[in-house]
């Protein structure tokens, strides 16, 4: 799956959630997604900002996450997802994947 469509897929998902109140930010190295939650509405964009909590994945362990073939908390105890910033954000992440 290419970087577009899961731009496409978190643009969509964020758009139904609710607001985060904050921002966060998915690495996937070369490539990023900012989620600027602080307004009326989750707006997605491709900017490298600074965040309140940055998730940082591979494109493949996140496909795996939003497709249910790789379970978000063993992912993250065996390093395979890093987390920076505010913890209780990241845990609101389900909302944003399904």
């Amino acid at each position: 799956m290419a970087f577009e469509t899961i731009l496409a897929g978190l643009t969509a998902s964020a758009g139904k959630a609710p607001v985060l109140g904050k921002t966060l930010k998915f690495d996937f190295g070369d490539n990023k997604i900012f989620i600027d939650g602080t307004g009326d509405s989750n707006i997605i964009s491709t900017d490298d900002k600074e965040a309140d909590c940055t998730v940082s994945v591979s494109q493949e362990d996140f496909i795996g996450m939003t497709n249910g073939s790789v379970n978000p908390m063993t992912a993250f105890m065996s390093g395979k997802i890093k987390v920076k910033g505010d913890m209780g954000l990241a845990m609101k992440l389900q909302t944003l994947l399904k």
